[in-house]
Formats: structure tokens, sequence, C-alpha cells
């Protein structure tokens, strides 16, 4: 199918698309070396030396993919994908960084988002960051990506350090996020099991789905959506194991008082957010649509890491959905989170 037809059809929208910033890395580096030392150390004990090694020649090769615009156009057209939501790599979060180098980091990290999209607006929608680690410039920053840059919203880690997605000292940023109708995209990046996850790469393919569904229960739990409804949260990797173990925390709900912390059994809250389709089993896939239903599932690749989907769209066709849940999936339900975003 070529891009003409994929248009004629409808645009086709990724919402999980990455960008690596080696400039401001560079800059990291040389004003924080021994903190980026230290979390390189960290890095190799979670991941463990083979991964590290794999994973560096892999970043090597899709260099390009992640960093020149054009050739990211590319890459979209042989996919047949008319629009990214662009974010930064998460090992751009820098979770470690004190209150002066985080909030360089969150404006730096926006700056370069806006000016990569900008090459191509008809084309990228950027997400920019905010430092999870120090909630009370977080709103600044937020406001800085959406209003100082244009972007439609910030992309956040599951946890950094010892804060939480239920601390309640993020409760100004979840406010003013629901006020601006900024997206807020939810990547973990690295996994608190540590070495327990060092071989075998299940760091990711363990790490990842565990911390999407321990960062989603904290939000859930703590009642966020009960006090900010129009808060628009999307999930990266289809929410991790959650979706699929709803059950058990609306049991825990049910029978402990120290889980009936939000208004609602949390099976309630997964129809109220947005998951893509970085799921890689067709069965997954439709699980999590009949869990959180046909208007919160959107296109996600992870471009263009390894552990992403190779053809997103056709991962998605091969469901053979009704057209229209097809074509809300692909396209119309990420539309309509930046629809709902404007409106507010």
């Amino acid at each position: 199918m070529t891009r003409s037809e994929v248009t004629a059809a409808g645009a086709i929208v990724d919402v999980h698309a990455h960008l690596l910033l080696p400039g401001m890395h560079a800059e990291v580096e040389r004003r924080a070396p021994a903190e980026v030392a230290a979390a390189t150390d960290l890095e190799r004990v979670r991941n463990g030396e083979e991964s590290l090694a794999v994973s560096g020649a892999m970043v090597r090769d899709r260099f390009p993919r992640l960093t020149q615009v054009e050739t990211r156009l590319a890459a979209m057209d042989e996919l047949g994908v008319d629009r990214q939501w662009v974010s930064v790599s998460p090992n751009h979060f820098y979770p470690w960084a004190d209150e002066e180098l985080a909030l360089w980091v969150a404006k730096e990290t926006n700056r370069l988002v806006a000016e990569h999209v900008g090459h191509a607006p008809e084309r990228l929608t950027g997400l920019g960051v905010v430092p999870l680690q120090h909630p009370a410039r977080m709103v600044e920053c937020l406001d800085d990506a959406v209003v100082g840059n244009s972007l439609a919203g910030v992309e956040i880690s599951s946890f950094a350090g010892e804060v939480e997605l239920s601390d309640p000292r993020l409760e100004p940023f979840w406010a003013r996020a629901a006020h601006l109708g900024a997206a807020v995209f939810l990547h973990p990046f690295g996994c608190s099991l540590d070495e327990r996850l060092d071989r075998y790469y299940l760091s990711n393919s363990v790490g990842q789905p565990t911390e999407n569904a321990v960062a989603l229960s904290h939000f859930i739990f703590a009642g966020v959506l009960d006090r900010h409804p129009e808060l628009r949260l999307i999930v990266a990797h289809g929410g991790g194991y959650l979706p699929t173990a709803i059950g058990r925390a609306d049991r825990a709900w049910s029978v402990r008082p120290e889980a009936r912390t939000c208004v609602h059994p949390p099976s309630t809250y997964l129809r109220r957010i947005w998951f893509d389709t970085v799921v890689h089993d067709p069965r997954a896939l439709r699980q999590l649509l009949e869990v959180v239903g046909e208007d919160r599932i959107v296109l996600g690749s992870d471009f263009p890491f390894d552990m992403g989907l190779d053809d997103p769209v056709k991962f998605v066709r091969e469901l053979e959905l009704p057209a229209g849940v097809e074509r809300k999936i692909l396209g119309d339900n990420a539309e309509n989170v930046l629809k709902l975003g404007a409106a507010a």
C-alpha cells in the first residue's frame, strides 16, 4: 500500500517513536562526569555486559533513524505511517540529576524535540520531558514544553528514585497537565529489580512490562483520575502486565481497606487511559481490546528500536478487526487525544 493510499483511508499515527540527542548527552557528561559514570555502572548491573554490547551495536546501526529527520521520514513512508509522536529515548531522563541539571536537561530536551519536529510539522508531533525526581519543578517544565515550545505533552518514566506516580507532590503536575490538555506518555526507564534481570535481556522483556504495571497501579490506586478526569495518559507497551491481571487489583480493592483508595474498582480506570499496540502478540492485543475498549488503543511502534514492532500497521491489520475498529486504532484514537487536548 502506498502512502497516498494510506492517507486516503485516514491518517496513520504512531504515538511511540524515539529520538536521540547525542549533543545534549555529551554536555550532561561534561557537567556531571561522576554521576554519568555511576549511572552507567547501574545500567551494567541492570542489563548485564552481554545485553549492553548487543544494544550498543543496535543503536549504532539505527543511529540515523534516531537522529536525522529525513531518514525518519523515509522510514515512516516505508511503514505507511503518516505521523509520529516523537519522544526522546528514555536514557535521556537522567533520574539521578540534581535540581539544577535536571531543569536544564528538561528545557534543553524540550527545545531540541521542538526543533526536530519543526522540520516536518505536518508529519511529526513532539513530546517533551519533565524532571520526575524533582516534583516541585515539573509544572514549570511542563509549561516550557507545551506553552513555550508548542509540544503536545510530555513523556514521563515509571518512577524516579523515591518518587512514584502516587506521590502527592505530583498533584500540581497532574492538575496542570489536565488544564493544558497535555498528553502524558508513560514510558519506563530501567527496572528496580536490578540484577535479577541481568541476563537473557530480561531487563527489557520482563522489566518494561513490570514497570508499566507498577507505575500504572500507583497512578490508579492513588485516585489521580478521580481528581483529574480530563487527564490524558497514554501508556507504552500496552500497559505491561496490568491489563491482563486487572482482576487481582479489583479483588484487592474489594477486600482490602488499604487498597480502597480510588472511588471505583481499578479496572474501571483502564477505560479512561490510552494504551499503545507494542504488545507483540496478536492474542495480547485482542485481550487488551476487550479490557480497555476500542476507543483506548493507539498505534505504537517503539521506532526504531529492536524491541519495537517492525511493521506496526501490518500487526494491527493482521487481526482483521472490523473496519471502524481498525481505523480507530491506526489513527483516529490518537488524533482524538490531541483534539481533546486542544479543547481543554
